[in-house]
């Protein structure tokens, strides 16, 4: 009788936890949405009222303009720094009388005897200025500044006895090393005893460009331009790697390995070159250039090469110079004003 009595009891507590159904609710989807909608914040503004003050707050004080806000500018950020404008690079200058570095009208070519003798035109002096006299004449300032620094910088070294005696003994060593080279290249002479000589560290130097050299035309030849009136004394006409050209010799003690450290020395050649194309006593036409440094000390010389497009370059700044010269010379001697 116990397990009957048991269940009873635990049927009692069951029904004191049971849980009511809840009756049905229907949800409007489209009514909660318009409850939630929020409303514009502008809609609550009292437009009259608004317009009203923005027109007062305009209306005070003078309209502003263009100046007036330049003005304030100018008081709160300080003045504008105005960007200065770049100015335009000065144009290149031209010649005025271009007259041509090579002679159309000449079709002769070089001899090529091996036992004819180069041309040794001596120079005739007369009122004609030279081309070393021109180029001297016309230095740019800052060259002249350099060479004058220079100048004082071994005075101060050598003192002017010394100076005057470095100056002597390197324009003797480079008349040996002239006289030497015509030796070479002359089919009739040989140099003999070379290394005797103060300049067989020069000769040294150049080695590897005189395998180079063949066909010599001239030798310490003087020229003349008829038409721009200027003479000069060339060093050498001759074909390097199969290209005739005027060659000079030059010495240095230091190294030079850029054209542009020779300085005046490419207008010499190309001032050399017109001559030659424009003067009767040579039937030939010279179309290249070469400037040779030696070293005294036998370092191998470095050669400058001078194509017939950079000779045409260098031929124009010899023009300049040229007509500077000129324009000089017509200064000196027009009277002065009474």
């Amino acid at each position: 009788m116990k397990l009957p009595l048991t269940f009873c009891r635990l049927l009692s507590r069951l029904n004191r936890f049971s849980v009511k159904a809840s009756p049905p609710v229907s949800f409007s989807t489209f009514s909660y949405l318009c409850s939630q909608k929020k409303k514009n914040s502008y809609e609550a503004v009292d437009q009259a009222k608004y317009s009203r003050l923005v027109r007062s707050v305009l209306s005070r004080g003078p309209a502003q303009t263009p100046e007036s806000l330049f003005k304030e500018d100018d008081v709160l950020y300080g003045p504008v720094s105005k960007h200065k404008a770049a100015e335009p690079e000065p144009q290149a200058r031209v010649p005025q009388h271009c007259f041509p570095i090579f002679n159309e009208e000449r079709t002769g070519k070089p001899h090529t005897d091996a036992s004819s003798s180069p041309l040794k035109i001596p120079l005739q002096r007369n009122s004609i200025p030279s081309v070393t006299r021109i180029l001297q004449q016309t230095m740019p300032p800052e060259q002249s500044f350099f060479l004058e620094r220079w100048k004082e910088r071994m005075v101060l070294e050598l003192g002017e006895d010394g100076f005057a005696e470095y100056t002597s003994n390197v324009f003797l060593q480079g008349k040996q090393f002239h006289k030497a080279l015509e030796s070479i290249l002359s089919p009739q002479e040989n140099l003999t005893g070379g290394e005797e000589h103060p300049q067989c560290g020069y000769i040294e130097s150049i080695q590897h460009i005189l395998t180079e050299i063949s066909g010599v035309q001239a030798l310490e030849s003087a020229v003349q331009h008829e038409a721009l009136k200027y003479v000069g004394l060339l060093d050498c006409v001759a074909e390097y790697r199969g290209k005739l050209c005027v060659i000079d010799w030059k010495t240095s003690e230091k190294p030079k390995p850029l054209i542009r450290n020779t300085y005046d020395n490419p207008l010499q050649v190309v001032a050399y070159m017109g001559a030659v194309n424009h003067d009767a006593h040579y039937s030939f036409q010279v179309q290249c250039g070469l400037i040779v440094v030696a070293y005294k000390d036998g370092s191998p010389a470095h050669p400058h090469f001078m194509d017939e497009e950079l000779c045409s370059k260098y031929w124009a700044k010899w023009l300049l110079r040229l007509e500077e010269y000129t324009e000089k010379q017509k200064n000196l001697s027009a009277p002065e004003p009474a």
